[in-house]
């Protein structure tokens, strides 16, 4: 169980250290990035290992990439090309409400 979960947070470092190669200017600060692919893999190595039970190390493996995967396409941001500055929320003048109008279910019958 040591060398799966080891594996595991090493699986997910590395998919981090190539997310950071390959998108640098679309993920967040690299130590967020790193920390993130290395406890992802933990936690999806650590939780397919508990549903699989042992003896299905390239199961774990496997589940430990995608969790990694799925949790760093999160952090994915535009870039810095893609950003465009915010413009403050423009105000809408408030309606009046007119005079309420009788509902048909409460009329005469």
């Amino acid at each position: 169980m040591f060398w799966e979960a080891l594996g595991s947070a090493l699986l997910g470092a590395a998919v981090a250290c190539a997310a950071l190669r390959r998108f640098p200017t679309h993920l967040p600060q690299p130590a967020l990035v790193l920390a993130t692919g290395g406890v992802s893999g933990l936690i999806g190595g650590l939780i397919t290992r508990i549903v699989l039970g042992s003896g299905h190390t390239p199961s774990v493996l496997v589940a430990a990439l995608g969790v990694c995967a799925a949790l760093l396409s999160l952090l994915l941001s535009d870039g810095e090309s893609g950003r465009r500055p915010r413009r403050p929320a423009q105000r809408q003048p408030l309606r009046q409400p007119g005079p309420a109008q009788p509902s048909a279910s409460y009329g005469p019958r």
